[in-house]
């Protein structure tokens, strides 16, 4: 006999193949998938391209509050109850993203365990992040952040080499998420790349070295704001 059909489930499989409560969509670069203040009713995943958060303040200002990646969701605050939703999101690039249901979320989770752990995993992992970038932003100069920023969107640590950053996202975008100015994020970027920690070619390669002045707190990334 073979493996129960449960055995045989694939949650990448299943998020990217259209069923009950889940559509495929693809988005164009700068398109939002969902706006702050829109009803919250849909987890979405990412399959192909990236998506940034933005908070708008009552007062009208912006702050970029993440990049995301394939393989992560955005949009899960609907299973917490919350009715709308409490950020921007935006295609920084073309995407191919899986709209899934708040039922089909509950259905997947409720009924398959692996699908399950893969969203446990992600919330925790997002948890752990978000935590890390609360600490980065209380004690570490903008110059420090900057430089651990620039190694998250690089993907060290994760498995496989450090990726390219695309050039879709802006030296506007790494200041929103910084906290500080294009001109303190160009400034920076300048330094990094004289100092060999960076390097451009149509899109910001980051180097090994970049990591070593982060973790052992070299003087070139002591300077305060």
């Amino acid at each position: 006999m073979g493996k129960p059909t449960r055995d045989m489930f694939d949650p990448k499989i299943f998020l990217a193949k259209v069923g009950t409560g889940k559509t495929i969509l693809e988005f164009h670069k700068n398109q939002h998938v969902f706006e702050q203040g829109d009803v919250a009713d849909t987890v979405f995943y990412i399959q192909r391209g990236k998506v940034k958060l933005t908070v708008v303040s009552e007062q009208g200002k912006e702050a970029v509050v993440a990049i995301l990646e394939p393989g992560q969701f955005f949009g899960e605050g609907c299973m917490n109850g919350h009715p709308l939703r409490i950020a921007t999101t935006t295609a920084i690039e073309d995407c191919v993203i899986t709209s899934i249901t708040k039922d089909a979320m509950i259905a997947a989770i409720q009924d398959e365990p692996k699908f399950s752990e893969l969203f446990m995993t992600y919330l925790l992992t997002r948890n752990s992040r978000i935590e890390e970038d609360l600490i980065d932003q209380l004690f570490n100069s903008s110059e420090r952040r900057l430089a651990r920023l620039l190694l998250l969107l690089a993907n060290f640590g994760k498995e496989g080499s450090p990726q390219p950053i695309s050039p879709h996202i802006s030296q506007e975008t790494l200041a929103e998420m910084v906290g500080t100015t294009r001109s303190r994020v160009s400034h920076f970027m300048n330094k990094f790349r004289k100092l060999g920690l960076i390097s451009y070619n149509g899109h910001i390669e980051v180097h090994n070295s970049l990591l070593s002045a982060v973790l052992h707190e070299k003087p070139l990334l002591r300077e305060r704001d």
